[in-house]
């Protein structure tokens, strides 16, 4: 493989098609098929692997891969010594922000992190969880949990869990009630640290997570394009929010104006009427795929 290429970890499973579909929003279209770890992608200088989250950060710092996305409590999990590049929040895709909770069955007597003194914990996160309740001087058992974590607390397996969730609403159903919230974690691009020191990797990694955190920000915006007769421009363009400041420009040999804006999905089906009663006609909205700023830059 030429120096000249950069080793790219995909995460497997839940976060696999929200990392391809933010990937081709950002310009890479990255094709998997079935079976078949290394997933092809339209970039001669990039090489993809699909590794799971959980051993991502294992894989960046031996240098196995340069880079990768996983989630912040992994790195911390494995204890590995990675450069954090970007933080890659998802919101309208599969992953949000997450957390890792201390859950217990909603009878147990359980009901402060103390209360875990002499207790056995099942979780996924096991380093991080005994690292956590020793730095607090709460002497636990944690065993790791293969999956189905809930029903070992339930079934009285275990005394209680650490275990991640979005919204609390699975736990809730299994008859849980979460005590502590342990860690809060999110999607993280990461990188070798030797990766980082090679002038042409490093550049190559720099594009990603600009672009990736261009495709990020846009996730949430539109376009709108319209046309205002000049006499009713500025009451048009007093209704509309923008990232900046709207772009106006005259029709040829016309009283009228092209304006074009980037505002929030959210609010276009409330001042679109508003735009019309206003005098805004051949109003245009359009998806976008990014939205860079100077600031999502990364050390360019």
């Amino acid at each position: 493989m030429s120096d000249n290429q950069l080793k790219l970890g995909i995460p497997k499973g839940s976060l696999e098609n929200a990392t391809i579909d933010l990937f081709q929003k950002a310009g890479w279209r990255i094709s998997v098929t079935s079976r078949n770890y290394f997933p092809s992608i339209d970039d001669s200088d990039v090489y993809c692997a699909l590794v799971r989250a959980q051993e991502m950060a294992r894989y960046v710092e031996s240098g196995v891969l340069d880079v990768g996305l996983t989630g912040v409590d992994w790195v911390l999990e494995n204890n590995s010594d990675v450069d954090i590049v970007s933080d890659l929040i998802y919101s309208k895709m599969s992953t949000r922000k997450a957390k890792w909770v201390l859950a217990v069955p909603e009878g147990s007597p359980i009901k402060t992190l103390e209360d875990c003194n002499g207790k056995t914990i099942s979780t996924e996160l096991v380093e991080f969880t005994r690292k956590y309740f020793a730095e607090r001087n709460i002497d636990v058992k944690v065993e790791f949990s293969w999956g189905a974590t809930e029903a070992k607390v339930v079934e009285g397996l275990v005394d209680a869990i650490v275990e991640v969730t979005e919204t609390g609403s699975t736990i809730r159903a299994h008859g849980l009630k979460i005590i502590h919230t342990l860690l809060e974690t999110n999607t993280k691009l990461i990188a070798n640290r030797d990766s980082m020191k090679n002038t042409w990797k490093r550049e190559k990694i720099q594009q990603i997570a600009l672009l990736l955190r261009g495709a990020l920000n846009a996730d949430k915006l539109v376009g709108l394009k319209m046309n205002i007769p000049g006499a009713n421009l500025d009451s048009v363009v007093h209704i509309l929010p923008s990232l900046t400041a709207p772009t106006i420009s005259q029709l040829y040999k016309s009283e009228w104006f092209s304006v074009e804006t980037v505002i929030s999905e959210a609010v276009v089906r409330e001042i679109v009427p508003k735009l019309i009663v206003a005098g805004a006609d051949g109003i245009i909205e359009y998806p976008l795929n990014k939205v860079i700023n100077r600031s999502d830059a990364i050390d360019m």
